[in-house]
């Protein structure tokens, strides 16, 4: 179950294929129970065999992507992606020894924008500047002032 912006609990759509998923991966083989996978605009980490644990970002609360790859994973085949987020429980999110980590990043960066524009999403919404409320404020100060000085 997921929770969506209104508060209300809904079942994550297994019936849906992901726009992506892969494994953490160990040299070049997925061995790990480290699970990635982008869906309804959310993306899903899951981690655990015993215990298990699962994470949910919503795509357009990434604000950075950074990818880095040493030496072994290039070999391999393999990077890691490190994504910077608004959200409170993840802050940083890292794709770990995933494949293609160029290709990945790049539609990541894509759809995060496409969900950005689909939630009407901007810049001082993502990062924190004074809200609608304080600037409609501070404006109805400033006529205030202009009142008072008789223009």
């Amino acid at each position: 179950m997921s929770r969506t912006e209104n508060g209300e609990y809904r079942e994550v759509d297994a019936g849906k294929a992901s726009v992506w998923s892969d494994r953490k991966h160990w040299l070049w083989f997925p061995f790990s129970f480290t699970k990635y996978m982008v869906q309804s605009g959310r993306i899903y980490i899951g981690s655990g065999f015993l215990s298990s644990r699962e994470d949910e970002c919503l795509l357009y609360r990434i604000t950075d992507i950074t990818m880095t790859r040493s030496l072994g994973q290039r070999l391999c085949g393999t990077g890691t992606i490190h994504l910077n987020t608004k959200d409170r429980s993840t802050p940083v999110i890292h794709l770990e020894n995933i494949k293609r980590p160029t290709e990945i990043k790049r539609m990541l960066s894509n759809l995060i924008e496409e969900e950005r524009i689909k939630h009407n999403v901007v810049g001082k919404e993502m990062y924190g500047a004074v809200s609608h409320l304080d600037s409609y404020e501070h404006d109805m100060d400033i006529d205030d002032m202009d009142d008072h000085d008789g223009h």
